[in-house]
């Protein structure tokens, strides 16, 4: 049984009728009724040092096989619609960028942003045919600001392609590992990834249990 809990708003559409869904030794979880997104509360944030430190163990690269298979649940299916020549920016690309390599391996160019290893917030005063955001819902502070200001930058018509662990429902949250990990704190499901196709009017198709795409509407004509 769920209780009602009204101390934080939800991080992506600001309701604030949201319930306590979960509690484990270090964290509480709430869920949001109106979006479904199940989030942890700011005061569970790591400061940005402790934060890095544990993106800093990550060892993925370009040269892992096993990587680039993993991300090849969205590049493939990405890949296969984007038109020769595409510009592209990777969202969150960590201290090995692999996606946008694989990408350019294609024929595409692609600029890369991190908050940690490549914060250059010039890349967000262009407009990109598609952009790429993988494994990085989860780790968002302000998903809203974060995921309008991509939409921004995607060119009408673009494509916006995601990949994150959906979670499968409050009653099956408290057993699922990807809770447990202190960086991650948002949960999506796919009720939230419709509800933010419905937001900005886009199309969305799911290419595996944890790779989505939004398309972007071409603009109107007239």
């Amino acid at each position: 049984m769920v209780k009602t809990c009204n101390n934080e708003a939800c991080p992506l559409c600001q309701e604030t009728a949201v319930c306590v869904v979960d509690k484990d030794p270090r964290r509480d979880y709430l869920f949001c009724r109106n979006c479904k997104l199940i989030f942890v509360p700011s005061v569970y944030f790591l400061s940005p040092q402790a934060e890095k430190e544990r993106y800093d163990l990550h060892v993925n690269g370009p040269e892992d096989i096993g990587y680039r298979r993993f991300l090849g649940r969205l590049f493939h299916p990405m890949e296969k619609i984007l038109s020769p020549d595409s510009h592209g920016l990777d969202f969150g690309s960590g201290p090995g960028p692999t996606l946008s390599v694989m990408f350019e391996e294609a024929g595409h160019s692609v600029a890369v942003y991190d908050r940690f290893y490549a914060p250059d917030p010039q890349v967000f005063r262009r407009q990109y045919d598609f952009i790429t955001a993988t494994e990085v819902l989860e780790h968002l502070q302000n998903p809203r600001d974060e995921l309008n200001r991509l939409w921004r930058c995607l060119k009408p018509g673009g494509w916006f392609g995601v990949m994150t662990q959906l979670a499968l429902g409050p009653e099956r949250f408290s057993r699922w590992h990807y809770k447990q990990d202190p960086t991650h704190l948002r949960f999506f499901s796919r009720a939230t990834v419709r509800w933010m196709a419905d937001l900005w009017d886009a199309a969305l198709r799911f290419v595996a249990h944890d790779a989505f795409l939004f398309h972007k509407p071409s603009r109107t004509q007239g």
